[in-house]
């Protein structure tokens, strides 16, 4: 019986020692991680100050407004919200998005906004959904092909359909049933390449679907283009005037644009693709962006319910716009798809819809089948392209339009002054938890010293790295979610500490107290973090973003308290049990056990005390406040 406690008790103990080694071995990660960033990104040791801080970008968004119209302060409501998500998509913590009078829109950001931030927030607008009418070469040298064997430089996307060459049809593809399959753009190159195709979301088995064909014309566009007749929809060619022919044949998509692009939605319009390499006439907009619920970027499931490696958008379509959706996916499923190996289409009806956004189309995918359910999946990206096209599709529906009136520089509202104060309170707060460790636990105090270093490297370390990787900015707000953490992260071991004194009072050796009070602390600590955690994401989702700070660093901490607690605590109280100084009792271990008897009033942690001589069963006798637990 004896060698059995003998051999659990060391394997306790080399448990410890392997906790603490793993704990220490992550720190090193993180402070490798941090280094990398450091050497070889735009990583800083120091974590990045928020808006109050350290000052920043203001910018000051006019609406861009056609005929004289006037700004309803529901579209400008409606706008600022979608410029708050836009900015918060992009990582960006601490902005301030307000409205100035009756229609400019105040834009305030920390530190100095990247280009793609700013584009984001002022080239934005109006997300639609037009049929492409025809298309042709935008920059010859955004299609020079690759020479075999090399990597194709910059960007470049998956065909359109799933044709093996210009003049042949594509074959069927399986895809989930009530879904579709959409294909991407064309390839820059002069060879076609596999397709990307996009399906809708659904359960079920795998179907046979059937999936546009490619016209393969390998005609350019005729240089004279008249229409015939009255359009009969949108997808009918004949919205394309001849004077508009003569902007598409015209239009140079290597340079910016020089006029304002035409909000009209009853009109064709022409248009650029994003990188410049190719050019479309689109037809009048068959559905509005503001008719997009949700997109999101993953990983396509197969039709038996696995994971594949294929990304993919997946696009919910509100209830109005299911129905519009639904019938242009019923009126294009049968028509021919876009020519992968040459991108010179002329006016005619084909199986494509293109996401417009500013006269830049984003992707324009065909149907492989009707969609009457308003739930699609578009495939054929990288995962990287995915989520970047998802943000632009969800956050793609502005009401408005915007140009950027005035661009500045702004100084902190706080400054470093306040900043200053803020770790001179927190570095207080510490030396009073330090004071008051070492005169109620004494050379116990190691541990919690130990406890709140490390709680605060690793604090430190994680605030630094979200700086790098999220663009996260430490405001005021979350210096005072720190310094409210140090008090968070004390009463764990002090809850910890006297339910180890409460067993060495009922006579339990130190090593058998350390585990029977592991066993009672650990459950009232879960219960007080897990309220602490809780609160904090009801005060992120809920509170603005002023306060949001606050929340984030509160709730940050209370995790890193929980794996201090877990990892270094208990562990580092495990090992010092089986050293002589502290299992003999000495008078300056913490563990003294004539001392702790001849206490009359001993705190319980989180407000709670026992007092000695207290009739617990008599409420005339029990404290007013704070009663044992």
């Amino acid at each position: 019986m004896a060698e059995r406690r003998r051999t659990k008790d060391v394997a306790r103990k080399d448990h410890a020692k392997r906790t603490l080694v793993w704990l220490f071995a992550g720190i090193i990660v993180l402070t490798g991680a941090l280094g990398y960033g450091v050497w070889q990104k735009d990583a800083s040791w120091a974590p990045r100050l928020g808006l109050d801080l350290a000052g920043g970008t203001q910018i000051v968004l006019e609406p861009r407004v056609e005929g004289g119209g006037t700004v309803s302060q529901q579209q400008l409501a409606e706008a600022r919200d979608i410029i708050v998500q836009r900015i918060d998509s992009q990582g960006t913590t601490g902005a301030e998005v307000t409205t100035q009078g009756d229609s400019n829109i105040v834009v305030a950001m920390p530190g100095t906004p990247t280009k793609e931030q700013e584009d984001a927030i002022a080239a934005s607008s109006q997300m639609q959904f037009r049929p492409v009418l025809a298309t042709d070469i935008g920059s010859e040298e955004m299609l020079e092909p690759t020479p075999s064997g090399s990597a194709t430089s910059g960007s470049s996307s998956p065909t359109s359909g799933s044709s093996k060459s210009s003049s042949q049809t594509s074959q069927p593809s399986a895809s989930r049933s009530s879904s579709t399959s959409a294909s991407r753009d064309r390839q820059r190159t002069a060879e076609p390449e596999p397709s990307s195709s996009t399906s809708g979301k659904s359960s079920g088995s795998a179907t046979s679907s059937k999936s546009s064909s490619a016209t393969g014309s390998s005609t350019a566009p005729a240089q004279d283009w008249k229409p015939t007749a009255e359009p009969t929809g949108p997808i009918d060619p004949n919205n394309i005037s001849s004077d508009l022919w003569k902007d598409f044949q015209d239009l140079d998509c290597s340079k910016p644009p020089e006029e304002t692009p035409s909000t009209k939605t009853d009109e064709a319009i022409v248009a650029c693709k994003q990188d410049g390499s190719l050019k479309y006439v689109l037809g009048p907009v068959v559905v509005a962006g503001t008719e997009i619920a949700n997109a999101e970027a993953g990983y396509r499931v197969g039709p038996q319910g696995q994971q594949t490696n294929e990304p993919e958008i997946s696009l919910t379509l509100t209830s109005k716009g299911r129905g519009e959706y639904g019938d242009v996916s019923k009126d294009m499923v049968q028509l021919p798809g876009l020519s992968p190996a040459n991108p010179t289409n002329p006016p005619g009806k084909y199986n494509a819809l293109a996401a417009v956004l500013d006269s830049q189309v984003l992707i324009d995918p065909g149907f492989n089948e009707a969609i009457p359910n308003g739930q699609a999946s578009i495939s054929g990206f990288t995962i990287e392209e995915a989520r970047s096209l998802a943000k632009s599709l969800k956050f793609g529906a502005l009401p408005l339009s915007f140009d950027v009136q005035t661009r500045q520089e702004i100084s902190p509202t706080l400054g470093s002054e306040q900043l200053r104060y803020g770790i001179i309170a927190g570095i207080i707060g510490l030396l009073i938890v330090f004071g008051y460790a070492l005169v109620q636990y004494r050379a116990l105090s190691v541990v919690v010293v130990g406890s709140m270093v490390i709680a605060f490297g690793i604090t430190y370390l994680a605030i630094a790295l979200l700086s790098w990787g999220y663009n996260y900015r430490l405001d005021m707000a979350g210096v005072t979610g720190l310094i409210i953490a140090i008090g968070v992260t004390a009463d764990s071991f002090i809850v910890y500490f006297e339910r180890v004194r409460d067993e060495l009072r009922e006579g339990r050796n130190l090593r058998a107290a350390v585990e029977a009070g592991w066993a009672r602390a650990k459950g009232t600590i879960l219960v007080a973090d897990g309220v602490n955690f809780l609160a904090a994401v009801i005060l992120y989702v809920l509170a603005s973003s002023g306060v949001r700070g606050f929340a984030f660093t509160l709730g940050l901490t209370t995790i890193i308290d929980l794996a201090i607690f877990w990892l270094f605590t208990h562990p580092m109280l495990t090992i010092l049990a089986r050293g002589k100084f502290f299992s003999s009792g000495h008078r300056w271990s913490g563990f003294d056990v004539n001392t702790l008897r001849e206490a009359k009033v001993r705190y319980k942690g989180r407000g709670n005390f026992d007092i000695e001589g207290t009739d617990r069963d008599n409420p005339a006798t029990v404290p007013a406040e704070g009663g044992a637990r």
